[in-house]
This record gives C-alpha cells, structure tokens and sequence, in this order.
C-alpha cells in the first residue's frame, strides 16, 4: 500500500486552516497512487498551543471527524490524522485512522506523554495496542514517545500489526530517534513503520523533521528532510512476508525468561 507522509506543522491554533493543508496533501497524495495519509502529531490544532488544546479538543466522533471523514471520502484514500480528544473532562493526545469511504476504523490514545507540557495538558491512555485492517495489512497506532518504548512495538508485533503508524512530535535535540531507533523498531519487530514528524519552531520546540517509512530489513522507503514534505513510499505485504520467513526474532523469543520486566 502506498502510503503518504505529511511532514507539516500545519497552522498552528487553527482547524480550520490545518483541514485545508490536509485536503490539499490528500488530494496530491492520491494524485501519487497513495491509499494512506498520515499527518503529524496534533496535526488537527498544532502542538504547542498551550491551553487552546482544551479549548480546541472534539470528540472521536466531532466537527472535525467528520470534516476528515468527507476528505478522505473525496480523495478516495484512508486518513490517520492526530488530535486532541476530548472525552467527558478528559483531553486524551490520539490519532484516529479514517478509510477510504469516510467510516472510522480506529481511535488510539498516546499511553506514554512525554515531559511536563503534555503530563499538564493530556490524560495518558490504557490501551496499549489499537488496530485495524486496511487494504490487506493489519494497521496499528502508537504516538510519539511510545515508539521508544521496545515493549510497545513489540506488543504489536505479537499482535499481528504489518504496519504500524505513528505521528510525532520529535525535537531537538533527539533526531536519533528518527533516524536510528525507529528503523530499529521496524526490523527487531519485522513490520514496517511510518514515522511521521512535525517541523520548524512552534512555542519552545523546535521540531526536526526527518519522518521516515521504514522497513522489515530495517531500511527507509522514504525519508523526508528538514522542511515541510510529503514523502510517499510502499509498505510491501509480499515483502514483508518474505522478511518474516527470514526473520526469526519473533519466533525464537522465550518470554517465560523476562518476568522481571512486569
């Protein structure tokens, strides 16, 4: 499948602006043969916006939802676009993965925040592994900081996630990140995975860029540089078949050794 990054920070404390941008790289990414769109973290509101986040938080099901929902719809791909959720009192970091005919397929809310502006601003989620399936592969969700964390990624891979997307909002200085830990998570776990990254200075962030589709053999399909992009590349089920054959991590595990870690 096709997928298209969108390495944009968007317009910052505007909706209204940002579902432009996102209309616009949807219909370029579907011009390019994509059947997948992913933004950045809070795409939907910009990330450092203070206490516009509560203000501008909506529902799963929201204005904003539906907006996507008829973009997606329009274009004719699927659409994974981070948000701030609001859900009762609670403002939840998430990414919600739309298809290709506008329905809702999965909601996921960030379970690991990073640093003292997103524990002051979000609730943590509590559920680890969101998946869906969509043109043949098993589509999962992280955000961010959860990516870092090995036994994320590798719950999904135990759980059958082919492609695993993960919209962040990495800063400097850590573009390591990017450009090792995540090729990393995508060849330990056999799966591809779709890092897709805010850039330039929003508040007292300044955003790296370098948002990568990686590969089971642990090499970037695409890899965007340090300015807004749209990077396009395959996540190849036939070749991540053939990795898996070749690839014994999983199946070599011996899980019954590492208790210690819960």
């Amino acid at each position: 499948m096709r997928t298209a990054l969108l390495q944009s920070s968007g317009r910052p404390g505007s909706v209204v602006e940002n579902l432009k941008v996102l209309d616009e790289a949807a219909g370029r990414a579907a011009a390019a043969g994509a059947g997948l769109l992913v933004t950045s973290e809070m795409f939907l509101t910009g990330y450092a916006i203070g206490d516009d986040i509560a203000r501008l938080a909506e529902p799963a099901d929201g204005d904003a939802a539906d907006a996507v929902a008829e973009t997606a719809a329009r274009h004719g791909l699927a659409v994974a676009y981070a948000y701030p959720e609001r859900a009762g009192d609670a403002v939840f970091n998430s990414v919600q993965l739309v298809c290709a005919d506008g329905t809702r397929l999965a909601n996921y809310r960030k379970t690991h925040l990073f640093g003292r502006f997103e524990h002051d601003h979000f609730t943590p989620g509590d559920r680890p592994v969101v998946q869906a399936e969509l043109n043949g592969l098993t589509v999962g969700l992280l955000i961010c900081y959860d990516v870092e964390f090995p036994e994320n990624a590798r719950a999904h891979a135990l759980a059958g996630t082919d492609l695993l997307l993960v919209p962040t909002a990495l800063m400097h200085p850590f573009p390591f990140v990017a450009e090792s830990v995540v090729p990393v998570r995508a060849f330990e776990n056999q799966m591809y995975v779709a890092y897709v990254n805010r850039v330039g200075r929003e508040g007292e962030f300044e955003f790296v860029g370098l948002s990568t589709l990686a590969g089971p053999d642990g090499i970037a399909r695409a890899r965007a540089g340090r300015a807004e992009e749209l990077v396009l590349a395959d996540a190849d089920p036939v070749f991540l078949a053939a990795s898996r054959e070749n690839n014994p991590y999983l199946e070599d595990r011996r899980p019954g050794l590492h208790g210690s870690l819960v």
